[in-house]
């Protein structure tokens, strides 16, 4: 808490000390001026986009997360709001699952899959090929976005998800903020 305090009196301090060098309308026009900056063509992870786990008894453990924890829940789990750090005026989601054991994480023996939000799947596929990675099938588009599963070297399932945030945002519903 004291850095943050420090920082700010830091940022105030040279945004008073630009003022005095260059007199309020230049400085003015310096913060209001945009800076462009070039796209991110990268193929690559962007953030987590789900975690997904296996529970003996689902319902009830998902109540205790609701109950002691805090989550608001859905059908499928809870669903976690933030903000692109690239563009804080953009919605971004994570979506938390507890289920019952199913053949859906196979061929992992693992209890759980993290989901991670990916740009430019198509292209990262291919690069992931060319690595030698192994790739469990194709990739499925829905209106909310593209996916894929690999397996990591620990034969851990992997799921890639190149999201439509802004259709989720449409839907609306309770989100765990």
């Amino acid at each position: 808490m004291k850095n943050k305090r420090w920082i700010g009196i830091l940022v105030l301090m040279l945004v008073i000390g630009s003022c005095k060098q260059t007199g309020p309308k230049e400085m003015t026009n310096k913060v209001t001026e945009k800076t462009s900056r070039p796209t991110d063509s990268i193929p690559r992870v962007t953030g987590i986009g789900g975690i997904f786990f296996v529970a003996k008894q689902p319902d009830s453990t998902a109540t205790w997360y609701k109950d002691n924890l805090g989550l608001a829940l859905d059908e499928y789990g809870s669903v976690f709001e933030f903000r692109n750090a690239r563009n804080p005026q953009e919605k971004n989601y994570l979506r938390w699952s507890v289920s019952s054991p199913s053949s859906y994480f196979e061929p992992s023996t693992k209890g759980f899959m993290i989901n991670y939000r990916v740009q430019h799947i198509e292209a990262l596929l291919d690069s992931l090929r060319k690595n030698g990675v192994t790739i469990l099938d194709s990739i499925v588009e829905y209106p909310y976005g593209k996916f894929v599963h690999i397996l990591d070297p620990e034969n851990n399932k992997v799921e890639l998800w190149e999201p439509v945030d802004s259709v989720l945002t449409a839907l609306g519903g309770e989100t765990t903020k």
